[in-house]
């Protein structure tokens, strides 16, 4: 890519970085927290600095400026041709991170191909608060329906969920209550492209593979994980009133029909950037020879 095209595409990168996280780091300058937003900083370990990084991505060369060689050259896992030629060197990314590679191709291949579920209406939050004492639950916002009330429609509404990361925080009266035991060992097998939680787990897979993944694919991600956050939320037992937003009653018809409608829009966008990252690890990992016969 020469210069005055990778420069441009790196300024526009970072611009639209900044936007995506400027209300975050606003809040973070004042010392002051966010419910929704700072889910996507905390659990998935963001930075907004790295998010302002371009990459890329694997198989792309970044011709030298007038000055020398790209930024990138000093970075990680990138190596400089005779040429001035910076490019991710694949060999020493995979050597480091060759099982993430295979983990994440494996998982979001088979999501991929799997028929996408929905209807489960954002139940496993309400299954974090089931009989829970006030105290121990993790935000401090109330509960749109009350102790009592919370706990009545966990005990009215199937629990469906596929997760393994959001099952795992299920209140212990809620695990038996899931449709199917979840583990870590069966993630693979289990997780389905319909579910909230594994579409905006596919910010924390493109941060996996790292400079491997364009920077476009990375902020798209980021975008989507965003919106799905607030989905999440507002179809919660919490009251998000006080931040601006309003709810999704799932115990209703009109919220569970509200769900299901953007829940299947996430899952459409969803598939999109599943496949994109799924040949971004494919392009990474040697070629198999096929078995004889």
């Amino acid at each position: 890519m020469p210069a005055e095209e990778w420069a441009g595409v790196a300024r526009d990168h970072a611009a639209r970085a900044d936007a995506l996280t400027q209300a975050h780091r606003a809040r973070r300058a004042a010392g002051s927290r966010h419910a929704i937003d700072d889910f996507l900083y905390d659990y998935y370990n963001t930075k907004p600095s790295l998010l302002r990084r371009w990459h890329p991505g694997a198989g792309t060369g970044l011709a030298p400026t007038p000055d020398g060689p790209a930024e990138h050259a000093v970075w990680r896992w990138y190596r400089t041709g005779d040429d001035g030629v910076v490019e991710l060197d694949t060999g020493a990314f995979l050597a480091e991170r060759g099982d993430t590679v295979a983990f994440v191709h494996t998982l979001l291949a088979q999501t991929a191909a799997r028929p996408a579920h929905t209807g489960c209406l954002g139940l496993h939050e309400w299954a974090m608060v089931y009989r829970q004492d006030d105290e121990r639950r993790r935000h401090t916002l109330p509960l749109r329906l009350g102790r009592e009330g919370t706990d009545a429609v966990v005990e009215q509404l199937p629990l469906q969920c596929t997760h393994f990361d959001a099952f795992r925080f299920f209140t212990p009266d809620a695990v038996p209550r899931n449709r199917a035991p979840l583990t870590r060992e069966t993630q693979v097998a289990r997780e389905q492209p319909g579910c909230l939680h594994a579409n905006m787990d596919l910010f924390k897979w493109a941060s996996k593979l790292g400079p491997a993944v364009p920077g476009a694919l990375l902020l798209d991600c980021f975008a989507l994980a965003r919106d799905i956050r607030t989905l999440d939320m507002q179809a919660s037992p919490y009251d998000v009133t006080s931040l601006g937003e309003r709810a999704v009653a799932i115990e209703t018809p009109e919220g569970k029909a509200e769900y299901v409608a953007r829940q299947r829009g996430f899952a459409e966008r969803a598939a999109v950037l599943r496949a994109r990252l799924v040949d971004v690890a494919a392009g990474l990992l040697p070629v198999r020879e096929p078995l004889a016969g």
